[in-house]
């Protein structure tokens, strides 16, 4: 991926980048590693070339398979709360998509486990993260309702589709104090949830931040 295909041009540019970034503090995002590592990455590189001009607007776009990229602002707040608590050696994001999360995760924590369950979303979102030489990512296709138990257990997991209720193992896999975000709910209502363990009993915290719109969580597997 060369120089000018990274820094965009007109409509991607870093000027429209700014704009973002302003947007998002003006809607209270506050942490300036987050903000950073939004600036700096290519988001128009995520999205086919038709939309990469809306690239920079906090919106959610279409990615194919009835999937999105999520809107700017709620990958930047999910970030922020995930890494409230402090550093983050390993993080399990649930729901691969673009790789566009988790390309933000790969750069604010030591490592990121990622599943998605549709192949050619996949497919694409390694070959991305090659590209952008990202090599602290590991990416499965799997069906995300269970988690990644091979390499468990994670400081935080942040889960980028809606199951209606917490999936248990998900909980089982948190380390001691580790964190999970998710949006709970159906197609009509979600909130966006954290969980957080009480150090290594099987007691979690709960909290309710705000209301959310998330593709639903489906198991099972697509090629």
């Amino acid at each position: 991926m060369n120089s000018i295909e990274l820094a965009g041009i007109g409509m991607t540019s870093q000027r429209t980048r700014e704009r973002l970034i302003q947007r998002l503090i003006d809607q209270g995002i506050s942490s300036q590693p987050v903000l950073d590592v939004i600036r700096m990455t290519p988001r128009h590189i995520f999205l086919d070339e038709a939309l990469s001009h809306r690239a920079y607007e906090d919106t959610a776009l279409p990615i194919g398979f009835s999937q999105t990229l999520s809107q700017p602002y709620i990958v930047a707040r999910m970030t922020e709360i995930l890494l409230s608590s402090g550093p983050l050696k390993k993080v399990l994001e649930i729901g691969t998509g673009s790789g566009y999360q988790t390309t933000i995760l790969s750069q604010l924590v030591g490592g990121v486990c990622t599943v998605e369950r549709i192949e050619p979303l996949l497919r694409k979102a390694r070959e991305r993260f090659r590209k952008l030489r990202l090599s602290n990512i590991t990416a499965e296709l799997s069906d995300g309702s269970f988690g990644w138990d091979k390499h468990a257990p994670y400081d935080g997991i942040i889960t980028t589709a809606a199951p209606q209720a917490v999936p248990e193992d998900l909980l089982r896999q948190l380390a001691p104090d580790g964190i999970l975000v998710i949006p709970i709910g159906n197609g009509i209502s979600q909130d966006l949830r954290v969980f957080r363990r009480q150090g290594d009993s099987a007691e979690f915290d709960e909290e309710i931040v705000e209301k959310v719109k998330f593709v639903p969580l489906l198991g099972g597997l697509s090629r």
